[in-house]
């Protein structure tokens, strides 16, 4: 059976530290992981670091165009070699963090994309960032991520874990744990444990947000000194433009009790947070 180690060995090729190159290569995973995708005939699926493309190849059977993305160019010549009968696979060497989703949308039915990855662990939380910022492009994603991260990804408030990544992703996406994935599944094995989040990419955040940028300006400064409560933290708006008086005006609009920290907020509390200080902005 053909694995990224004997393909790399035979190609005299060792996996680069730098780019944060760790292949899975268990074809059980590989496969459990692509049926949490349901991909249908008409789907495009953007494949984030497709290695050496075996899960490439797989994704390939079942979506009707699949664009493999990989910032190596070792790895993209190993792709267009081996996945050269695939008609409906698009190699492309680019750098996830450059590349503009909205550029690939269905020609004819305009239909969302489905993105799925093993993405660099050391780039995993700009790379995430970047997918919610095309969320419009996006219906789902299948991403794997060092399981640490992927804690604080699903924490609730008032957790230890729960944070700025937390509440992103609660706005803006339907985010569930899959799987738990141990270092052996992958060449070279990693001396951390793996897991797969589904994110369904909601059709509308959470709440009616009014400004995006914002609810992440205020999401940033709520979490910015944990140990310190919301009202404090929101002090460092009066360097913005805002007066402690549009500060407590926001915090009366929205029902929010200042000497809470911000860590114990809800994704919807933050994001209501967020709408009462455009109002007072405005009012």
């Amino acid at each position: 059976m053909t694995t990224p180690r004997k393909i790399l060995e035979s190609r005299g090729i060792r996996p680069l530290k730098r780019l944060g190159q760790s292949f899975l290569g268990d074809r059980n995973v590989i496969s459990k992981i692509i049926s949490i995708l349901d991909i249908l005939c008409d789907d495009v699926v953007i494949e984030i670091g497709a290695g050496v493309g075996i899960m490439t190849e797989e994704i390939a059977r079942y979506a009707g165009r699949v664009i493999a993305i990989e910032i190596d160019p070792y790895m993209v010549k190993i792709l267009r070699e081996r996945l050269k009968d695939y008609l409906n696979v698009e190699i492309v060497h680019a750098d996830i963090l450059a590349f503009d989703f909205s550029s690939v949308k269905h020609s004819l039915t305009n239909k969302k994309v489905k993105v799925i990855g093993n993405i660099p662990y050391y780039i995993s939380s700009q790379i995430l960032f970047r997918l919610i910022d095309y969320r419009s492009d996006i219906s789902c994603m299948i991403l794997m991520f060092q399981k640490e991260l992927a804690d604080r990804l699903t924490a609730g408030p008032g957790t230890r874990k729960y944070g700025i990544p937390s509440v992103i992703v609660d706005m803006y996406t339907i985010c569930t744990r899959e799987m738990i994935i141990p270092g052996d599944c992958f060449y070279p094995a990693p001396k951390i444990i793996s897991a797969v989040l589904k994110m369904v990419v909601r059709d509308t955040p959470q709440i009616d947000l009014k400004d995006h940028e914002l609810f992440f300006k205020i999401v940033r400064i709520s979490f910015s000194k944990r140990r310190k409560t919301l009202l404090n933290n929101l002090r460092s708006l009066t360097r913005q433009g805002y007066t402690e008086k549009d500060i407590n005006q926001a915090l009366q609009i929205s029902g929010i009790d200042g000497s809470r920290r911000g860590e114990t907020l809800s994704t919807e509390e933050l994001g209501t947070l967020s709408n009462a200080f455009l109002l007072v902005k405005y009012s």
